[in-house]
């Protein structure tokens, strides 16, 4: 197995396994935040570099607060370990925006191609049986067409890719998504799951050696 496929395929796998931990929440509100950016909170957040360094600093975007990302021919993500049960909290919330598109003629089903300007992800874990590890990888792609789904080239078994984004959109605008996690998981993995285990969001440039910059704003979940 070659570096990138270890890299893509298990480092997500066992860093879930070693974070997993406690009770799922359940409460009596109607949304559990995940990223709190418009309020500069980054706690519970970590760091994963797998090629080189995307930097991700809290920034201050048309007046708003948000997180930036910055990835130039490279590749790290922020992971938060958070056990959510999608029975009760199904929807996935959050807003994005990129200031500039990857350049370049590549296929983002391909290893060579496999980078995005915006990403966002739940894993589920496999505990010790790491490749039972699943990833619903939500991503701003460029070449790929809106609402194309693919496996991922290096994890076509555990992680499935759907682009919400294109080269369609405007830069320099923000975009509010809403997923059903529970019904995506159905339809892409054919499985019904009952709870997540981590969101990871990730801009990537590693393999098209290029440069972008993302901002994201909240992330959580909903019960409606």
């Amino acid at each position: 197995m070659d570096k990138k496929i270890q890299i893509r395929v298990l480092s997500i796998a066992l860093w879930i396994m070693i974070f997993f931990s406690g009770n799922a929440i359940s409460d009596q509100s109607d949304i559990v935040p995940v990223g709190e950016f418009s309020q500069h909170r980054m706690e519970d957040w970590s760091s994963k570099q797998f090629v080189d360094e995307t930097v991700y600093t809290p920034a201050v975007i048309d007046g708003k607060k948000a997180l930036e990302a910055v990835s130039q021919s490279s590749a790290s993500g922020l992971i938060k370990k958070i056990r959510i049960d999608i029975e009760e909290f199904p929807f996935l919330n959050w807003r994005w925006r990129i200031e500039n598109r990857l350049s370049g003629i590549f296929d983002e089903k391909q290893k060579e191609g496999d980078d995005y300007a915006a990403r966002i992800y739940v894993v589920v874990s496999g505990g010790i049986a790491v490749w039972n590890t699943r990833a619903l990888n939500y991503v701003w792609a460029q070449n790929s067409k809106k609402g194309d789904i693919w496996p991922n080239a290096f994890a076509k078994d555990n992680a499935m890719m759907m682009a919400l984004r294109s080269s369609e959109d405007p830069l320099f605008t923000w975009h509010t998504e809403k997923r059903n996690i529970r019904e995506d998981f159905i339809r892409l993995f054919g499985k019904e799951i009952r709870f997540i285990d981590a969101v990871v969001l990730m801009s990537d440039t590693d393999n098209t050696r290029n440069k972008v910059t993302a901002y994201y704003g909240d992330i959580y979940f909903s019960r409606h």
